[in-house]
């Protein structure tokens, strides 16, 4: 498994283009914006990307969701509970900043313990991980984890937006991710990278 992270958008959201070396296909994590730039190392790369996966449904992970899909073919896949915020900005919040963000909908809808493959190496783990968005998902793929905005280096994802509750995330975090291996990496939506075994220990929010 090969990770490509991009900073992307007006707030630098972690954007992961992640691709089996074998076969060349990708998944591209989190395109919330600069779709120039993700096309421009897919093109690259020479990669065939079947799936687009919203680990939640904000507008600063899916702005570039749609023109990702015209370019690619891609499937958008995304959780449940936020599958209404693709397409309503309000409900992802970018009506209150002026921008009226949609995408295309959901081609695929997600639920807990779904497996997503990409070629022949790569074997997603969907875990539903509600707090930050009620439909919040964190991807486990071997040693790794993407943890959208559930999980953060020594902190936490905000709960103070519509269908955020911080006790849901915390319950989420202990029950779902602090199980996990502490060599396991962990990719957020937002900031720098960490281990579970690092969170466990220094994350004051989880102690």
């Amino acid at each position: 498994m090969k990770v490509i992270k991009l900073e992307v958008g007006q707030i630098g959201t972690n954007c992961y283009i992640v691709f089996c070396e074998e076969t060349k296909e990708a998944a591209v994590i989190d395109p919330g914006g600069s779709e120039g730039e993700i096309l421009r190392i897919i093109a690259r790369e020479k990669l065939k990307v079947p799936y687009i996966i919203n680990t939640h449904g904000h507008a600063d992970h899916i702005e570039a969701n749609s023109k990702i899909k015209q370019a690619t073919g891609a499937a958008i896949l995304i959780h449940q509970q936020d599958v209404n915020m693709l397409i309503d900005s309000r409900s992802n919040l970018s009506a209150f900043f002026g921008n009226g963000i949609v995408t295309d909908p959901a081609d695929r809808i997600l639920s807990d313990g779904d497996t997503i493959d990409i070629g022949s190496t790569i074997h997603f783990t969907v875990l539903h991980t509600p707090g930050h968005t009620q439909g919040g998902i964190s991807l486990l793929a071997g040693k790794v984890l993407f943890s959208g905005d559930t999980l953060f280096a020594e902190s936490v994802g905000r709960t103070d937006f519509p269908g955020g509750s911080y006790q849901q995330l915390l319950k989420s975090i202990k029950e779902k991710l602090m199980v996990l291996d502490d060599d396991v990496q962990v990719l957020p939506g937002h900031g720098p990278g960490t281990t579970i075994g690092w969170e466990r220990k220094m994350n004051p929010f989880i102690q």
